[in-house]
């Protein structure tokens, strides 16, 4: 089969095929006695990652690419795959990273689409094209903007509605934002979560097959998305220290259960498409693991807050964070990624 033709060939029957291949040799892995422990690989590890703005680390500075349309990927220097692959160095183990094609805005299908950059920037390949029969590990989170979170935020907030670099119209502009989060539980709003939640589901499922079929020999890591919204919500009425703005701007505190309740079904669908892979897929859950991290913790937090400046700066003016993870934010990322590829690795 021509690299050409490989790169195109979407057959289901042949995708589950490969995957059988992977099951069967998951199978033989699972035969060595219980207890037996494997050493870290001597040689350096073919690795791709993939993602959208949770993996790029939009928001943090600097940006990759800048003298290309990759730039506007928004892909930090030091994102957390950057920033893992550090971590695992400093512990032997080596990844040969084959490519990062996070990028910023990216829909799961752009997996095996090609993404449209803003402003007419061009175009960026799919991001399987960067998969190779040697690679060995793939890793990556998505899924977020196939739910369509930056239109459910639009949704709970007036001030998000006005014209920014925040892409997505509300779910409904002829509902009032104060009212959201009686939409998303109710009605309508409800049908189309319901619906972009199943979206996701079969999206992923694909994205892993694909994986699969394009990499047999590559472990699979599906990171998930940090918590946003904290248990106690009382919190987000204060700004975090040094802002003036809340962490969650305008949205009303009634409807920040329902973001959280929303983020935490994302998080179970993607557990789910991990669980249910054809030859296993690993799952990082971070959302279980950040609770005292959200945008709400002040100091400790490791989300900026919706409209806090990010350390990214266009036309002289701040662009704000918009619910992604900041520094600290990112090293935690990066802590719980490096662990699980250590793992994952090691068997």
């Amino acid at each position: 089969m021509s690299s050409a033709m490989r790169k195109t060939t979407t057959t289901p029957t042949a995708r589950r095929l490969a995957a059988a291949t992977i099951a069967l040799g998951s199978c033989l892995a699972l035969a060595v006695p219980a207890g037996t422990a494997t050493a870290a690989p001597a040689d350096p590890v073919p690795t791709v990652f993939f993602g959208d703005s949770y993996t790029a680390n939009f928001g943090v500075a600097p940006v990759t690419n800048t003298d290309s349309e990759r730039g506007w990927c928004f892909q930090a220097k030091e994102n957390y795959p950057a920033v893992a692959t550090k971590r695992l160095a400093d512990k032997s183990v080596t990844l040969d990273v084959q490519a990062d094609v996070s990028c910023g805005g990216a829909l799961t299908r752009h997996f095996w689409e090609k993404q449209e950059l803003p402003f007419g920037a061009g175009e960026l390949s799919p991001q399987q094209d960067a998969l190779k029969q040697d690679t060995q590990l793939t890793v990556g989170s998505m899924g977020g903007n196939t739910l369509g979170f930056n239109r459910i935020l639009k949704q709970c907030s007036d001030e998000l509605r006005k014209p920014s670099l925040l892409p997505g119209e509300p779910v409904d502009g002829d509902e009032p934002a104060a009212e959201c989060g009686e939409f998303f539980e109710t009605g309508e709003g409800k049908q189309w979560l319901d619906d972009q939640l199943e979206q996701v589901g079969w999206s992923l499922e694909e994205l892993l097959d694909r994986i699969g079929y394009f990499a047999p020999d590559a472990k699979r890591v599906l990171v998930g998305y940090p918590r946003l919204v904290p248990e106690d919500t009382t919190k987000c009425l204060t700004a975090a220290p040094g802002q003036t703005q809340l962490p969650f701007a305008d949205i009303p505190q009634n409807a920040l259960p329902v973001l959280d309740q929303i983020q935490k079904r994302l998080n179970d669908v993607m557990k789910k498409a991990a669980t249910d892979a054809d030859g296993g897929a690993e799952f990082v859950d971070l959302y279980a693991g950040t609770g005292s991290n959200t945008a709400c913790d002040g100091a400790d937090r490791g989300i900026g807050g919706l409209l806090e400046e990010s350390q990214l700066e266009l036309l002289g003016t701040k662009v704000p964070w918009y619910a992604h993870p900041n520094e600290k934010g990112r090293d935690i990322q990066a802590e719980r990624v490096s662990a699980k590829i250590e793992e994952v690795l090691n068997r």
